[in-house]
């Protein structure tokens, strides 16, 4: 490891960055030196300049692509070199402004009743009915639901944050079910050993299964899920507020574009239970 790579490791440590903010970063200011054939500390600004326009023109990156190389390649010389100014001029593609195929909450049951894994279709159930990335609903563990209060704890979220989440009656009853027959130990969803997490990936690649096997050709991955928990909380009636603490939402402004989405929102200030009980359901079809 160089003393350069080894030192912007320790910067984004010190400031908790999360493992795929480390991965980002550092396969963005290794690109920028393969680019060049030399160490990025020896780069001039001109350099910077050409490449963010390689990156944008040649690659064709789209413009949050290109924002994340900017974002890494900053941190380094700013925080990593303490350049006391990052004074390069960059022409990066604007951030299409785009809606998402929404799943409706029809789509959404016949995905989970797709998957045939029950750990999985659990955890896809979980993701939908408190709204949370794949990153936390793999590192979930047995000791975060607290039942009494109808609370899911979600430690170290996007941010390096804690927070809390509301669960209903319908998906708390379903995860003692889960419970009382896979008996999870330390992981709510565990890998091929007790403990230590499903991957990612795997998660991933279940709901991509179950999507397919529901016949739904809508685009998105298990964010997906995200995304429709959001907006039928809104259709109905959740205060933009309260949802900006579930989902964890540092700025309000990434929650208020939910309400874009949702045209005829009115706040009625009450949570929806968005879960029917899924799993009694799969017992019956099969």
């Amino acid at each position: 490891m160089t003393l350069l790579r080894k030192a912007m490791i320790e910067a984004m440590q010190v400031r908790g960055f999360s493992v795929r903010t480390h991965s980002s970063y550092l396969s963005a200011v290794t690109d920028l030196a393969r680019h060049y054939h030399r160490p990025p500390d020896k780069l001039t600004n001109e350099q910077l300049q050409a490449y963010f326009l390689y990156l944008a023109t040649d690659r064709a990156l789209s413009g949050s692509s290109c924002r994340l190389y900017l974002n890494a390649i900053c941190f380094f010389y700013l925080q990593v070199l303490q350049w006391p100014e990052f004074r390069v001029q960059l022409q990066v593609p604007k951030k299409a402004q785009r809606i998402p195929e929404l799943l409706t909450r029809n789509e959404v049951t016949r995905i989970i009743l797709a998957c045939t894994n029950g750990k999985h279709r659990m955890l896809l159930t979980t993701c939908y009915g408190c709204g949370l990335r794949v990153s936390e609903v793999v590192a979930l563990k047995v000791r975060h639901i607290d039942g009494e209060r109808h609370l899911l704890r979600v430690e170290q979220g996007k941010g390096a944050k804690d927070r809390h989440v509301l669960i209903s009656q319908t998906l708390l009853n379903s995860l003692r079910r889960y419970w009382q027959r896979y008996r999870p130990t330390v992981y709510l969803f565990p890998g091929k050993e007790p403990d230590t997490p499903l991957t990612i990936t795997s998660a991933q690649k279940a709901f991509q299964k179950a999507k397919a096997l529901a016949g739904i050709e809508k685009i998105g991955g298990i964010h997906s899920l995200r995304h429709a928990y959001a907006t039928h909380q809104l259709e109905a009636g959740m205060p933009v507020h309260q949802l900006q603490r579930l989902l964890g939402h540092q700025d309000i402004h990434s929650t208020l574009r939910y309400v874009h989405w949702v045209p005829d929102y009115r706040e009625q200030g009450k949570a929806a239970d968005l879960i029917v009980d899924l799993e009694v359901t799969h017992e019956r079809r099969q």
